[in-house]
């Protein structure tokens, strides 16, 4: 499949295009400034320029041109911003998945956070409950379309190495989980029809990848 990476120069999505490629996939990584063309290509993607937050659903369908498959990775980062909360995490969900239905395109999968359908704690701070309010609406959205969707909820994420063994599932409590793990998982559930319509919680654990999605599809 050709994969349109959204948010294709952040930190899962540099880890995800060497997966896709060596799956036999073609990730096509949607980035905001010329300048980051050359890093996602020598992670073997296509870079096609997209600020999603200036962008509309047709710059989006453009932009998805020739794809099979569609990743939501974008975040508008730690930066204190609550706006970008809401112009990346949810109105770049909600384009993509517009677009993605406009182009024809049914598989999608999207990277969330895990708890989000929580009560936020009254201190957890503007920025905290923008995010997370934003991600809980993006997958509020995204599961009432009709596209074939995979919803996965990491926890905390961390920079170690990858381990190969993860946690999944509806009801997976909160924990740590390696961004490069998170990528294998993206990577594996692509092109499995089991995973449609599930929304899973992602943590580190002590079961490998496919055997995870496997179980977490059987449950």
């Amino acid at each position: 499949m050709r994969v349109a990476v959204v948010g294709g120069h952040g930190q899962i999505a540099r880890l995800l295009h060497p997966l896709l490629a060596a799956a036999g996939h073609r990730p096509v990584a949607l980035v905001r400034r010329e300048e980051q063309r050359a890093a996602v290509e020598q992670l073997g993607a296509q870079a096609r320029l997209l600020d999603i937050e200036a962008a509309g659903v047709d710059d989006f369908a453009d932009a998805f041109a020739g794809c099979d498959a569609v990743v939501f990775s974008a975040g508008g980062g730690p930066d204190g911003n609550v706006e970008r909360k809401r112009t990346v995490d949810l109105e770049g969900s909600l384009k993509s998945a517009a677009a993605a239905e406009a182009r024809g395109i049914t598989r999608f999968v999207q990277v969330s956070a895990i708890d989000v359908d929580r009560p936020v704690s009254p201190d957890a701070g503007e920025v905290w409950a923008a995010y997370v309010a934003a991600k809980r609406d993006a997958d509020a959205a995204l599961r009432a379309t009709d596209l074939a969707w995979t919803i996965l909820r990491p926890g905390r994420l961390t920079d170690d190495p990858a381990t190969g063994r993860v946690a999944l599932g509806p009801e997976v409590r909160r924990a740590d989980v390696t961004r490069a793990d998170v990528a294998a998982v993206v990577a594996a559930v692509l092109d499995r029809p089991e995973t449609h319509g599930r929304q899973w919680n992602l943590v580190g654990g002590d079961v490998p990848v496919d055997e995870a999605i496997r179980l977490a599809a059987d449950a």
